[in-house]
């Protein structure tokens, strides 16, 4: 059974604001020290963030214990300090100021290097590493998985506020990511050597600060023997962010489990599909991504599945992908469930919904 991880990243929010706001120095020693269910935390690029990172998963059942457990913790922990923990793409408000972030090194370093694109970093995503040591195989899982990613965009937007406003998006982190150097979906790749040939021309230039610069949807990761899969947006709930880990790994096993090849759409067709997905989530028009045609978005989950279920039964999450994209359909994604609590109550219902949400 592969094995894979999880990386979340949380905004805190004051409550009373509604507004991101950044931990006194003890309270972010306290956050920084949460461990719940083996999971460690860390800093992010902007003080109002942190980022949590699951130890090495097997199973389905193991990932909902870890990722429910650490939220819990997590939530309690924020609210013993007085703010909000919740899992958002985009904060629905943002402070009328230029961001500072954290002191790493490192993220000074990018802040500077970005200009004016780092003062509207508000973004927190989902990152999910699936294992694969052999770097023929990395690249042959990115290759397969790449048509994949508007439909994982799609089933994980969660950013439709910016600025106050509503931005007409489902996932409006997936459209400020596009103004970065390296981002979207990543090219093909004929083999392991034109994949590294192609990344020292990129890490050759001035505008690729390192190989973790590179922001491709999908990448070989750097740190780890994993493919990293970075296009969901963070998710308002426990149970999504474990549905699209599983998803993850099927893609993985799929691709490198006998999948008979097929024609892969051509890459303006997939940056289209990109950002139809990240316009629309689940609603609108998609790119079927077996046959590249434009379908509705049920049909597009259909072959989703039809493609990974049998990787899905072998290690036994298909009934929990099922449930979860049935209920993803019908309730909506973290975009839609949004803009239902504005309805409801402004900016105050989004906040105070998504909190009680992030441990489902």
């Amino acid at each position: 059974m592969r094995s894979f991880g999880i990386e979340e990243e949380f905004f805190l929010i004051d409550a009373h604001t509604g507004l991101p706001t950044a931990p006194s120095v003890s309270a972010s020693r306290e956050l920084l020290a949460i461990t719940a269910a083996g999971c460690t935390t860390q800093s992010e690029f902007l003080p109002c963030q942190l980022e949590s990172n699951s130890p090495i998963l097997e199973t389905g059942p193991q990932a909902v214990h870890t990722i429910r457990s650490y939220r819990k913790a997590l939530a309690e922990a924020a609210r013993q300090l007085e703010t909000t923990a919740v899992g958002w793409g985009t904060p629905p408000r943002v402070p009328g100021v230029a961001v500072r972030t954290s002191s790493s090194e490192r993220y000074r370093i990018i802040h500077q290097f970005l200009g004016a694109i780092a003062h509207e970093h508000y973004l927190s995503g989902l990152h999910l590493h699936i294992g694969i040591t052999d770097p023929e195989e990395q690249v042959t899982a990115m290759n397969a998985v790449r048509r994949w990613l508007p439909t994982l965009t799609a089933i994980g937007a969660n950013s439709p506020y910016w600025k106050g406003r509503d931005s007409g998006f489902a996932s409006w982190r997936n459209i400020q990511h596009r103004r970065r150097s390296v981002q979207g979906i990543p090219p093909q790749f004929l083999d392991a050597a034109d994949y590294e040939q192609r990344m020292k021309i990129l890490l050759g230039t001035d505008v690729v600060l390192d190989p973790r610069h590179i922001g491709w949807g999908a990448r070989i990761s750097s740190r780890y023997r994993t493919l990293e899969i970075r296009v969901p947006d963070a998710q308002m709930n426990a149970s999504n962010t474990v549905l699209l880990a599983l998803i993850a790994r099927a893609l993985v096993d799929t691709s490198l489990n006998g999948a008979p090849p097929a024609p892969c759409p051509a890459p303006e067709a997939l940056d289209v599909a990109q950002w139809q997905a990240a316009k629309f989530g689940l609603l609108g028009n998609h790119l079927n991504p077996a046959t590249g045609e434009p379908t509705a978005a049920a049909r597009m989950i259909d072959a989703l599945m039809e493609y990974i279920l049998p990787a899905l039964k072998r290690n036994k999450d298909d009934e929990y992908v099922r449930s979860g994209l049935r209920r993803v359909l019908s309730q909506g994604t973290g975009a839609s469930l949004q803009r239902q609590f504005y309805l409801e109550g402004g900016f105050e219902s989004v906040l105070s919904g998504s909190a009680a949400f992030i441990a489902d």
